[in-house]
């Protein structure tokens, strides 16, 4: 009996950590992703999760979000306010807003959910549902989302890409979308720039001490980034920042590792990837390093824990 109860407790905790993982073995790659510096134009497939999303009456781009599977794009509410449904189209695998993109696909929108609190700086976040399913390409891929209790520490490279205006006097957009590598911020000095409104459902990125690289308008929805091994993992939603990237001011984003209930709850039909950050190294046969999810080697710790308690 007590034999069968350690096996039911190890084995819950592993189909735990399976459910969260979903779609681990698809998300999160970018095989044509060679960036090792930022502030410039990417290239085709460096981040083939990133969405661009349209209004037919406006006439074109308005906000990005984030392939997350085959039928749903993580962005932020306050681009969908006010705006229909029908209204919206979203591309995929889009490298320039004028120019050829051979490798893109787009596709209208059937519903729009927003956080029931999205009022709130802290809880700025909407998934969109496509009308059909995408297939899976180089160049259009779901990213990794940050798994619940995932940390990432002041200082934590990160990536944000976008199509915002890159100049703040004349309101210029891009036509090519844009990347620049920005470090994590931790939420204490970030929190104090802003005056107290930094709570544990956001994260901050940016430049303390220096300025003109960050998000700016039409950057709503923006996702921030962080590789670990050969996968990108979301860790944040662009939702406010002051002056487009001043110094002492880092870009604010909704912390994407507090939402992975509500964010299963609607798209559970087919989960998206969620992955802690970090993962924890431990060494293999012959000396080979091997990468564990925080949530495994959690649960192989606490296997033998419970066998020395019943036996």
């Amino acid at each position: 009996m007590k034999f069968n109860t350690v096996f039911c407790v190890a084995g819950a905790i592993l189909l735990n950590t399976a459910g969260c993982l979903g779609q681990f073995d698809v998300c999160g790659r970018a095989p044509l992703n060679t960036k090792i510096i930022g502030g410039q134009n990417t290239t085709a497939g460096s981040w083939p999760w990133q969405a661009s999303i349209h209004s037919v009456s406006y006439g074109g781009y308005f906000c990005s979000g984030t392939l997350i599977n085959k039928e749903w794009v993580l962005s932020a509410a306050d681009c969908f306010t006010p705006i229909n449904v029908s209204d919206i189209v979203v591309y995929l695998g889009r490298l320039t807003q004028n120019g050829s993109n051979p490798h893109e696909t787009s596709r209208t929108v059937i519903k729009i959910i927003k956080h029931p609190k999205h009022n709130s700086l802290d809880r700025k976040l909407a998934l969109l549902k496509l009308s059909s399913p995408v297939t899976f390409t180089d160049y259009i891929k779901p990213v990794c989302l940050a798994a619940a209790g995932s940390v990432f520490v002041d200082g934590t490279e990160s990536w944000v890409t976008g199509w915002g205006t890159i100049n703040t006097e004349e309101f210029k957009f891009p036509d090519i979308l844009q990347e620049v590598k920005t470090p994590v911020v931790n939420n204490f000095e970030c929190d104090i720039a802003y005056g107290g409104i930094i709570t544990s459902n956001l994260i901050c990125a940016g430049f303390l001490n220096e300025g003109g690289k960050a998000p700016c308008a039409g950057d709503a929805g923006s996702p921030l980034v962080s590789r670990q091994g050969s996968k990108w993992i979301q860790s944040g939603i662009a939702v406010h920042s002051i002056g487009c990237g001043l110094p002492s001011y880092p870009t604010v984003y909704i912390r994407v590792s507090e939402y992975q209930d509500w964010i299963s709850y609607y798209t559970n039909s087919s989960m998206p990837g969620f992955v802690p950050f970090p993962l924890i190294l431990s060494v293999g046969d012959e000396g080979s390093v091997n990468l564990l999810p925080f949530s495994f080697a959690l649960a192989f710790s606490i296997i033998p824990l419970i066998f020395l308690h019943f036996f």
